[in-house]
């Protein structure tokens, strides 16, 4: 089943146009005509179309978990493939994802897997996706596989929603503080500044300081942007270097509290990630590739490849993991009993829980240490302004009297 696009004229003479599912363009046409519509133009819709839209064009995590548990449950009803597309056609609202279904629902009836029609669109399944409906078609639980991906994509979510959370109350604190600081040296410390030049008088160092800033401002603003934009390019450039990468991420490990969170959040996501690949029936070595790509910081990348290596000769996965000490000793003695025990996977997924605990109570201390921080530091420069402000008038009262 396809999506057409098109423009007609219905009975009252009113130009209408919208989408219209069908298994052709002939019985498009005739769909239209019966329900008394002149075409003007009528065009199957194609993915490549779809990308070109700028606002709603991509699939969110909660529309692409719902379409597969919704898949799931009509594969888990024994409705083929191709008719468990088709269904799924209708009931999917976002534009993009249905005309992808439609195309991946033509590639099933041509022949391919469903694992392989999936794989022409990385940006909606990614690597995890595909590999894990590859797996679930080849053991024949492909219903139970893409139940399992809704969970994942549904807690990969939340945690994201978390952390969003977390540093959107900093962030707003930041950008309204920041903003507040340029209108007072731009709008309110000139007009003072003109009084304490017709006083004639000898001014103290922060009212110099706040007078300087203000003047730099007001004289200097484009080259300030420039200057800004200047840093933040070459931090940019540095930072994607290797060079840069390895040492911001070195950092990244060691700075307090965001530390302990950049950590926890990439071996929860080592471990949730994992133990769904590994219950899903892809193999260890797939999996760990998979894994690997999925964390941010490039040492555990590292590590997490030497890892793989050392499987792939036989070996423990745990070596590299406790030898680069940037996995807790939690993690390993948890994976090291899940390889003697055969029971990696639930292990796993108990280490995974309770790094995703750890990581909540570890935004929610963090957001309630910022907050404090925040506000001392904006008062403090609030009142370092006013004091720059207040001295000289009070000495220009005291020399009246």
């Amino acid at each position: 089943m396809a999506i057409f696009s098109y423009k007609g004229i219905d009975r009252k003479g009113k130009e209408v146009k919208g989408n219209i599912t069908s298994d052709n363009l002939l019985m498009a046409k005739q769909k239209l005509t019966s329900s008394g519509i002149m075409l003007v133009n009528i065009e199957e819709k194609k993915s490549a179309d779809t990308n070109k839209i700028t606002i709603g064009s991509k699939v969110n995590i909660q529309e692409l978990s719902l379409m597969t548990r919704q898949l799931a449950t009509l594969i888990s009803a024994k409705i083929p493939i191709a008719e468990s597309l088709a269904a799924l056609i209708d009931q999917v609202d976002h534009p993009t994802l249905r005309v992808v279904l439609s195309e991946v629902k033509q590639k099933i009836n041509e022949g391919s897997s469903l694992a392989k029609a999936l794989s022409d669109y990385p940006k909606i399944f990614d690597n995890i996706f595909v590999n894990m409906v590859e797996a679930g078609e080849a053991s024949g639980t492909l219903h139970i596989v893409l139940i399992r991906l809704a969970d994942f994509t549904e807690g990969q979510s939340r945690l994201k929603n978390r952390i969003i959370g977390a540093m959107l109350y900093p962030l707003i604190m930041m950008s309204v503080g920041g903003l507040m600081m340029i209108f007072i040296f731009v709008a309110i410390i000139p007009k003072i500044a003109k009084l304490f030049v017709s006083m004639k008088q000898n001014l103290p160092w922060p009212t110099k300081l706040c007078i300087g800033i203000s003047n730099f401002l007001q004289n200097h603003w484009l080259l300030s942007i420039i200057f800004l934009v200047l840093c933040f390019v070459s931090i940019n450039w540095y930072l994607k270097s290797e060079n840069g990468r390895d040492n911001w991420h070195r950092i990244q490990l060691k700075l307090p509290i965001l530390g302990e969170i950049i950590t926890m959040l990439n071996v929860g996501r080592f471990c949730s990630t994992l133990a769904t690949l590994l219950n899903s029936g892809v193999p260890i070595l797939v999996s760990l590739k998979i894994v690997k790509n999925l964390i941010s910081n490039v040492h555990m990348q590292r590590t997490v490849e030497e890892s793989r290596a050392q499987v792939s000769e036989g070996a423990s996965l745990t070596g590299p993991l406790i030898s680069s000490g940037l996995f807790p000793p939690l993690v390993t003695h948890m994976i090291k009993l899940g390889e003697k025990s055969g029971e990696l996977e639930p292990l796993l997924e108990i280490v995974a829980k309770n790094y995703e605990e750890q990581v909540n109570t570890k935004l929610s201390s963090l957001t309630t240490t910022l907050e404090p921080i925040m506000i001392i530091l904006l008062g403090a420069a609030v009142a370092f302004i006013v004091l720059s402000v207040v001295i000289p008038m009070m000495s220009l009262t005291s020399l009246k009297h």
